[in-house]
Parts: structure tokens; sequence; C-alpha cells
């Protein structure tokens, strides 16, 4: 028996290269901090001073997320400067929907080996996706899990939490029959549907990561690593001159089950879906999967990340404003009736 000593290194943690992680992180990160931010980065908590003389009666929203198994896709592409982007927007295109800013966000980072300065990659797109939503990166957890993950792979988790005044809270309440479903525009898959995504583009159509998608003209990487779309400042912008009276944000599950999720009873939502023009990337994979129509709207957003439920009389006006913050916006349907038994959602 050996009398070695044996090191923590030795058993695949290694602490110097999370401390040369921290100081490649350091200007990404601070260059995300609000005048609310009260601690450097190192400590065991992030402090916000909240400013309670600023609201009435505050309300904290909070919304977690990942960003799924198109983690897979960064790891074959080799790519990890954006997938921060899209950790960052699943969780404050969450919260926004309630009508809340975002203040701060943590994130969670678990590998089986770190290597710094890709660690500083992901970090990169957090801290963008952060200055993006107007948030800032305030804290956050890296755990080095050798046999665990594998050495090239790891996993992230992201923490939002946003402010919003109690009177202009968005619960769908006000939503009544006759109003507008403004989509906005999505700038891809963003987030969701990656299983499906990967089994039919790799395994069914036998693309590598490098491949031009046919039709698209650009590669597989590039299109599935779009970053996604982050709505924060657009919708903050609208809710400041317009009643909103209920908001969906467009993920897993797709236009069919999100959009029931703000209507109140009695009503349901009557989607045109001619009223945009689905993305190539959603056409290519119906047709080479042979999806059937309802599965695709339920799995994918089909082209619009975030609809808007608005009154009838300030729908144009609300499309001309999102013109202008260049946003891709369309009436995509209206609210209807609902009677007892009938599906929340008509696509027609």
């Amino acid at each position: 028996m050996s009398d070695s000593s044996i090191t923590y290194k030795d058993a695949g943690v290694d602490i110097d290269s999370g401390n040369r992680f921290v100081k490649l992180i350091k200007p990404l990160v601070k260059a995300t901090y609000r005048p609310e931010v009260m601690a450097d980065i190192g400590g065991f908590g992030g402090l916000f001073s909240l400013n309670a003389g600023k609201y009435r009666h505050p309300v904290l929203v909070s919304g977690t997320d990942g960003v799924g198994t198109k983690l897979k896709v960064a790891f074959k592409a080799d790519k990890h400067d954006t997938i921060g982007i899209d950790l960052v927007a699943m969780c404050v295109n969450d919260i926004i929907v309630q009508g809340a800013e975002p203040l701060f966000f943590l994130d969670y980072l678990a590998t089986g080996r770190l290597i710094p300065e890709k660690g500083a990659e992901i970090v990169k797109g957090i801290s963008q996706g952060c200055s993006m939503a107007g948030c800032a990166l305030i804290g956050g957890e890296t755990a080095e899990m050798p046999g665990f993950y594998s050495s090239e792979e790891y996993d992230l988790a992201g923490f939002a939490v946003g402010v919003v005044e109690r009177d202009n809270l968005i619960d769908g309440s006000s939503i009544t029959v006759g109003n507008k479903l403004i989509g906005l525009a999505s700038s891809g898959l963003h987030s969701n549907g990656y299983s499906l995504a990967r089994r039919i583009i790799f395994d069914k159509l036998g693309l590598g990561i490098n491949d031009e998608l046919p039709g698209l003209g650009r590669s597989v990487a590039e299109e599935l690593l779009i970053p996604t779309r982050i709505y924060v400042k657009s919708i903050l912008n609208l809710i400041r001159d317009f009643r909103i009276n209920g908001i969906a944000h467009i993920t897993g599950g797709g236009l069919l089950e999100n959009v029931p999720r703000v209507l109140p009873n009695g009503c349901k939502a009557i989607i045109n879906k001619n009223t945009w023009g689905m993305p190539a990337i959603c056409m290519l994979m119906q047709q080479a999967g042979n999806i059937d129509e309802m599965e695709m709207f339920r799995t994918f957003n089909c082209g619009i990340g975030m609809v808007l439920v608005v009154p009838e009389s300030e729908a144009e006006e609300v499309l001309i404003r999102l013109s202008g913050l260049n946003e891709q916006a369309f009436v995509i349907g209206e609210v209807g009736k609902c009677e007892a038994g009938e599906e929340c959602v008509d696509l027609i």
C-alpha cells in the first residue's frame, strides 16, 4: 500500500482552476451591476438593496429555469458563449409576463471538469443576457463534480428575481372576450423542443453539427444556437403606456398550452396560424419528421416567443410601438367565449 498523499485535485477537483475562473469572470459580472448591488463578487451571498421607498406595495416575482438539451448542441459545436443568454432569457421572460422588472440573477454551473476559459465563455453569455434584461448578475455557484458529469459536459440553471407594484401586477384577471392577441416573433427555436429537433436533424436527416441545413443557408450549429430573444425592455416600455391585460411566454407546451395559462375562466384563445410565417427551421423539421400540426404547436414556439393580450382599441398602437422597439409583432387572434367542455385554444 502506497503512503503517497492523495489530493482533491487527484480526485478530479482543481481548486486553483476555480480561483482562476473567478478572476476571469469578475469583469463580466461587474459589467451587469445596477446601483442597488452592494457586494463584490466572492462573498457568500449577493447583496441587493431594494429601495422600498420607491414602491408603495412592492411584490417580488421569482423564476428559475435551464436550457434543456440545447446544451447538447453547444457541446457538439464546442461553442459556449451564447448559451448563457438562453439561460437568462428563459428566466427573465417568465417573470416579465407578470409585469415584473428583473432586478438580479443568479446562476448554477455544474461540470465534470472546470476549464476556466470555457466557464468564462459561459458566464460571458450570462452577463450579456443580464445586460439585455437590465438585471444584475449578483451571484452563482460553480460545482466541479467528477464522476457525475463527463469532463466535457456541464449543466446550467438560472434564477431571476424581479419587482412589480401590486396594483400593476399582470395576472390575466382583466382579460375579456374581444381582446386581441399580439404575437412577438421568436428568434428561432429558443430553448424548447430540442430533444425532438436533435432527433430529426442528427438522427433522421443524418446531418453533422457543421453541415448546412437544406434551404436555410446556415449550418446546424448556427441555426440551433441562435440565442433566445429577451423581451424584457420592450415589454417594460409597453406596460408604462398601454393596458396589457395578460402575457404568455411561449416555452415548453407551445402556443397551445401556454396561452391558456393566462386566460380567466370562460375565455379561450382563437389563434389564426396564417397571420405570421412559420420559421424555415420549423417547416424543415415538420416535413422531415412528418410531425402532426398539433404536435408542432405543442412542442415548438413556431415563430412566436411571447403573446400579449390587449384591448382591441389599443392593438394598433401597441403594434406601432413594438415596431419602433425593433420587435416583429402580429395580431394573431383574439379572446373568445369558452363554453363548458370546449378546448381553451382554437387553432384556425
